[in-house]
């Protein structure tokens, strides 16, 4: 990546380098980044639909909420979404290093360090979630900057193994950057919302062809998205350590040798 410094003298953290190298590993890789996401988000699709209704989960129809019980599942729902999310991201943080760095890519070996992480991991993004939900409450901007802030919690989770540490990680790992981050999540959650409405229209097109069809053609494109978000995470955090603590993409990767 570049080396380039900002204007004020700090080492640039190279937006353009970083997305054209998330599209790149994307890309090359597309067939284990694919399946990596799309396995444990079956899971998910089938678990959360059999409590609140898979057209619910696709979102073609709203849950229940006039009781209780109704809103007791959709919780228990968004719950497994957020773990099954979690384990996907740990998963695809391994998968890019091992990538950025021409070695082989071994899905099994990924599994128990991302199974270890995805706890935390989880737990953690809901508190990450909550604080931008409440920052976009004003507006939009301080939404974006608090998720700019928190945007490297996987990789410091499963990487450094911090634990419930992570929040504070990331905070520390994205200050002074999170602007040029923002950059970054910005150019590839546009990319990520086009793959998010391409599996809404084809679940919305599929659906009255069964379930089975419906999920697929809502997955596959869904999947992609959360492939594409995990890789450039991961080599936004890997740059970000490059920067401030002189640590490179091999040793980072290392720790799962």
């Amino acid at each position: 990546m570049s080396s380039t410094a900002d204007i004020d003298g700090r080492m640039s953290l190279g937006v353009g380098a970083i997305v054209g190298e998330s599209f790149s590993i994307f890309f090359k890789h597309l067939v284990p980044v694919t399946l990596m996401a799309l396995v444990p988000s079956l899971l998910s699709l089938l678990a959360s639909g059999a409590m609140i209704g898979v057209d619910v989960v696709f979102g073609t129809a709203l849950p229940d909420f006039s009781t209780s019980f109704g809103v007791g599942l959709w919780v228990m729902a968004l719950v497994l979404q957020i773990a099954f999310y979690s384990l996907t991201a740990a998963l695809l943080v391994q998968l890019a290093y091992d990538a950025k760095l021409g070695r082989t890519i071994q899905l099994g070996r990924y599994v128990s360090p991302a199974i270890r992480a995805a706890v935390p991991i989880a737990i953690l993004s809901l508190i990450a979630g909550v604080m931008v939900a409440v920052a976009s409450i004003a507006l939009i901007i301080p939404g974006l900057y608090v998720y700019a802030v928190f945007s490297v919690i996987t990789p410091a989770v499963v990487i450094e193994r911090v634990g419930f540490g992570g929040l504070g990680r990331s905070a520390d790992l994205t200050k002074d950057y999170r602007w040029p981050i923002l950059g970054v999540l910005i150019l590839i959650g546009i990319c990520i919302g086009i793959f998010n409405y391409i599996a809404a229209f084809a679940a919305g097109l599929t659906v009255e062809s069964g379930q089975l069809v419906a999920a697929l053609a809502y997955l596959i494109p869904s999947t992609l998205g959360a492939g594409l978000s995990g890789v450039s995470v991961a080599l936004i955090y890997a740059r970000l350590r490059e920067i401030k603590e002189g640590v490179s993409v091999d040793q980072i990767a290392s720790v799962f040798d």
